[in-house]
């Protein structure tokens, strides 16, 4: 009975000691997107369903500073310039205006792929991989609620440079989505009024205010 008690105390002491780890490596990922006057980033994005026979991929790229942002994903352009969100269709010559609140998509909201992790998920200390000579440790994000539609996630984060590498989203549905950031960029000199929106850009637009 001793030896159950003593093994299933240190078993417990390990995940505890994981969860500190994952915390703690969150951290520093956090921190060092904060302290960062802009980031750039292009990313692949997969969807993938075996079962369905499903599988999407496509290209996307981004520029951060703040809470500002200009994206270019699924051949539409987003701008948030801090206050209201520009949403342009390109094929539909087609402009929404929005507020953040009326805008809640996370897939074309990048700033809450930098911050996500930050409330409602449990960490666990997962796999640590070699990819092309970069050291990636992953940690697993589990929903502290019930979720219909995340059972869990596998943030894949460069240990060496602490920035993320791949986010893997295991649905309840079986499907994976995957995000796998290249080539970042970080406090690079961008064009005065680079998250401004300019209508005179768009003549023949037809703007949804």
């Amino acid at each position: 009975m001793r030896f159950f008690i003593i093994l299933f105390g240190s078993t417990s002491l390990l995940f505890a000691q994981g969860a500190e780890q994952a915390k703690y490596l969150l951290e520093q990922v956090s921190n060092k997107i904060e302290n960062q006057k802009n980031i750039r980033f292009e990313f692949q994005y997969v969807l993938e369903n075996k079962e369905e026979q499903i599988r999407q991929e496509t290209q996307g790229k981004v520029t951060l500073a703040g809470d500002q942002y200009k994206l270019d994903f699924l051949e539409v352009i987003q701008i948030f310039d801090g206050d209201k969100i520009y949403t342009i269709v390109p094929e539909n010559e087609e402009i929404t205006v929005s507020s953040p609140e009326e805008s809640e998509d996370i897939n074309l909201n990048p700033t809450q792929l930098l911050n996500f992790y930050k409330e409602g998920y449990d960490y666990q200390w997962d796999i640590s991989q070699r990819v092309m000579g970069r050291n990636i440790q992953f940690v697993k994000l589990i929903p502290s609620e019930e979720n219909p539609d995340i059972k869990y996630l596998l943030l894949g984060i460069d240990v060496d440079q602490n920035t993320i590498y791949k986010l893997i989203e295991i649905g309840n549905s079986k499907t994976i989505t995957t995000l796998i950031i290249k080539n970042q960029e970080e406090n690079i000199s961008l064009p005065p009024g680079f998250f401004k929106f300019n209508e005179d850009n768009y003549p023949n637009y037809y703007i949804n205010k």
